[in-house]
């Protein structure tokens, strides 16, 4: 068993990746970072540069705390949501953790794609973090 979260550098990733890894301690289980990013056009050598240095510092950190875990770097053209959710089921997690991110209150309508289809199509639990 695993607890799976979905990391971006924001606030709201960091507030998911800290809750994720205060789950895994009281849990005693292991925890997946994943990193997704749809790739194309937009995702350049300099932006592969900050990506991967952005998840060496998680490793660094998550391996300061003592903690099991993974961090997997996806660039593979699915949506975030797809990756979360694939990852989740291989692993057979206890649950999900996602940050969210404050909305305008038309965006409030909508809740952000992404984290629409994790929190309706994951099979298991997801917990929503906002950020402090």
């Amino acid at each position: 068993m695993a607890i799976v979260v979905g990391y971006v550098a924001t606030r709201e990733g960091r507030a998911a990746l800290k809750r994720a890894a205060e789950e895994c301690i009281l849990r005693g289980t292991k925890l997946v970072v994943i990193s997704s990013h749809r790739g194309g056009k937009d995702f350049d050598a300099d932006e592969s540069v900050r990506f991967e240095a952005e998840l060496e510092r998680v490793k660094e950190m998550l391996q300061q705390k003592g903690l099991e875990h993974e961090v997997r770097s996806l660039v593979r053209g699915n949506d975030p949501a797809e990756d979360l959710i694939s990852v989740a089921e291989a692993e057979s997690a206890d649950f999900i953790v996602i940050g969210l991110r404050r909305r305008s209150p038309v965006g409030k309508l909508i809740l952000g794609s992404n984290a629409q289809r994790i929190l309706l199509d994951a099979s298991c639990p997801v917990l929503a973090v906002k950020a402090d």
